[in-house]
């Protein structure tokens, strides 16, 4: 996937499959949404091959990435702080990167150790429809990679969000 910005989106019950779209609107890959009780998603290139995965582990609020061949590459995990979002992403290849977003924003900044902004994202839908994002990469990390560390800021937010109402 060479484009910087990219475009997708979860779908209501979070499941199914959605495309990944670049600036011009074209597509660039498809994101499957295993189902919304497995909260995993697959990253899929233009020829339907797994690109990256992601997905809870067992009894966790941590989220793993995976290679297309299955090799857990990376874990993202919540960070506590107040009146701030933070998470970090721990990847195998590429480093430590800490994922922020004031309280009340949908924008998030994706930084390396050094402090340089690696990506930005946000999230562009309304209230009561299902989310979209906008993900711009300015660096070495592949974009299908933080496509699913995206997916996993949303689903650990997800999971917060149903737990706090039961």
């Amino acid at each position: 996937m060479e484009a910087r910005a990219v475009y997708f989106k979860d779908n209501f019950w979070s499941s199914g499959e959605t495309e990944i779209w670049d600036e011009q609107e074209r597509k660039v890959g498809s994101l499957d949404l295993h189902s919304m009780f497995q909260s995993g998603v697959t990253v899929r290139n233009m020829r339907g091959l797994t690109s990256y995965s992601g997905k809870f582990r067992h009894f966790s609020n941590k989220w793993l990435v995976f290679s297309g061949g299955e090799q857990e590459i990376g874990v993202l995990r919540m960070r506590f702080s107040f009146m701030t979002k933070r998470y970090e992403y721990e990847s195998a290849r590429h480093g430590l990167f800490r994922i922020e977003s004031p309280a009340f924003s949908r924008e998030y900044t994706v930084s390396d150790e050094g402090g340089a902004i690696a990506a930005q994202f946000r999230r562009v839908s309304g209230a009561f429809s299902a989310g979209a994002f906008e993900l711009t990469n300015h660096s070495s990390l592949p974009t299908e990679e933080i496509i699913v560390v995206v997916m996993g800021v949303h689903a650990i937010q997800k999971r917060q969000q149903a737990a706090a109402s039961t």
